[in-house]
């Protein structure tokens, strides 16, 4: 290499000359990058190549990133009959590779490189970005936009990603990478970011907060078997007003080589790795085209987390997860057409579930789920009495035909709503349960009508019962005077004729009054099922 010159070289292209002070490293990388050929400087040991081991790597695999910078924004041009791309495997980058602002359009591949410091991003325009199972600082991609993929699987970003109102063009893949957290203790900041096609996440894992709040995705959002995890904060996923195409996936994937993700079906004795979240999640007024699907999650949570899903809108909600153990599943607005859930995915202790306002059409669900455990749901998500959950459970199984279950959930309702009243509306609203159960078991009436008039056609049959008049009265019949008591208002033509005294008396009294008190909650029963109508 001469001094103070240009080194010549002779290539396909004829000779050109090379930047003075390159090292041979990046000579090669150089020529690597005009002919559109991978530039491999890996040794062939696993444990040495490994971009996240601890054996160094010297200068002889080692690229300063401002020559990396000058090949990706001014570079010289390819060779005759070829496309100029940054292809690097086993590459080590030292000092910051700043590419803020700048217009990147040959393809760049990085495969199992090594970064000394951050990769700058903002503002900066890519076609495609290809890094795969690389170690990096930090990745700075704030308003980036891509025409085709951002791919960072396997790598492991030790400060976090920032990809704020970023724009991706197609996919972006972030499988199996791990991503430790920020100073403002954020694992990915991408609110704002927008992703044409798929945003898949799978086997990720972050520690940190999550956060893509109002991200829109244009197919899918998939996170399967990611464990995401924030120690620090209240929040693993926080992504509020989120819209996604089609669905958003929290659901296991399969582990093996190669790793089976994507919703494909794993062959038996695979192992799979659950989605799991330690910490809150926030998908607060998100829009999913097709479905959340929650198959199998787990959910860690401490008391004052959440999984909050509150006035989501999706045409299906698979909750088919592990019951939280603590904090609370919070689904107040939210509207859904399918609802599919397990009895077992529900918290039980009154206070954990919150569903004011929480609007479904249809009940899908997997595996035993008794009008019991329904009524057990209903009541965690009533701490403090709330008609409007019954009510919704009673159209959707009236819509389905099932009128006694609906019944029994309003019943159910009445009975919640009791425990709320003072001490006489209470006392009433027993008299009303154990007559007619609140109108809904009308049968109940006639029974207790038929008890009583036989109680008292027994007893009035062996009382002493001289008439007001001596030449004007029936004859004595004491079934019909014991009925002529009990039914109010009409007159059957015995009780204004016979007289009555002493203990006899006070019985017709009762008779009486226990016929005033079982018409009367008849009629409220009756009038309670007409406004229901």
């Amino acid at each position: 290499m001469t001094r103070g010159g240009r080194v010549p070289v002779v290539d396909g292209g004829g000779t050109v000359e090379l930047p003075d002070g390159l090292t041979g490293a990046e000579v090669g990388m150089w020529q690597a990058f005009r002919n559109g050929s991978v530039y491999d400087l890996r040794g062939g040991d696993p444990l040495v190549d490994d971009a996240h081991g601890g054996h160094p790597w010297g200068p002889e695999r080692t690229v300063r990133a401002r020559i990396v910078a000058w090949l990706l924004l001014a570079g010289p041009p390819p060779l005759p009959g070829r496309v100029a791309s940054l292809k690097l495997h086993g590459v080590q980058i030292t000092g910051a590779l700043d590419l803020a602002g700048g217009q990147v359009e040959p393809y760049v591949e990085m495969k199992g490189c090594r970064f000394e410091k951050e990769i700058l991003l903002p503002e900066a325009r890519v076609t495609t970005l290809r890094m795969v199972d690389c170690s990096i600082p930090r990745f700075e991609g704030a308003r980036l936009h891509t025409e085709g993929d951002l791919h960072l699987p396997r790598c492991r970003l030790h400060n976090g990603i920032r990809l704020s109102d970023a724009h991706i063009g197609t996919d972006l893949l972030l499988n199996q990478a791990v991503i430790y957290r920020d100073r403002s203790g954020r694992s990915l900041m991408g609110d704002g970011l927008t992703v044409g096609q798929d945003l898949q996440a799978e086997l990720m894992e972050s520690h940190g907060e999550l956060s893509l709040r109002g991200a829109q995705v244009g197919v899918s959002l998939s996170l399967r078997g990611s464990h995401l995890a924030n120690v620090y904060g209240r929040r693993a996923f926080n992504a509020p007003q989120m819209t996604v195409e089609r669905a958003l996936y929290l659901t296991p994937a399969s582990l093996g080589d190669p790793v089976l993700t994507s919703g494909a079906t794993p062959a038996r004795g695979t192992r799979v790795q659950r989605f799991e979240c330690q910490g809150g999640i926030r998908l607060d007024d998100g829009r999913f085209g097709d479905a959340v699907d929650m198959d199998q999650a787990r959910f860690l949570l401490e008391n004052e987390q959440e999984l909050s899903l509150r006035r989501i809108q999706t045409p299906e909600l698979r909750f088919l997860g592990e019951r939280p153990q603590r904090g609370r599943v919070v689904l107040s607005g939210a509207k859904v057409i399918n609802l599919v859930d397990r009895a077992v995915s529900w918290p039980r202790e009154a206070g954990l579930l919150s569903m004011g306002g929480f609007a479904y059409e249809n009940l899908v669900p997997r595996g035993p789920f008794s009008l019991t455990q329904r009524l057990e749901w209903l009541s965690a998500a009533t701490a403090e009495y709330n008609p409007e959950p019954f009510e919704r459970l009673a159209t959707v199984l009236r819509n389905g035909g099932e009128d006694a279950d609906a019944r029994e959930v309003l019943l159910a309702k009445q009975r919640r709503r009791r425990k709320t009243l003072p001490l006489a509306a209470k006392l009433w609203g027993y008299a009303q349960d154990v007559t007619v159960a609140y109108g809904y078991r009308p049968g109940r009436a006639a029974l207790w009508m038929a008890l009583l008039w036989a109680a008292g056609t027994i007893a009035f049959s062996h009382a002493p019962h001289p008439p007001m008049k001596a030449d004007e009265h029936p004859d004595w019949s004491a079934p019909l005077f014991a009925l002529d008591l009990l039914i109010p208002v009409i007159n059957l033509g015995q009780e204004d004729y016979w007289r009555l005294s002493g203990l006899w008396q006070w019985a017709a009294a009762v008779v009486i009054v226990l016929g005033w008190i079982l018409a009367t909650t008849v009629a409220a029963g009756a009038t309670r099922l007409l406004r229901r109508g």
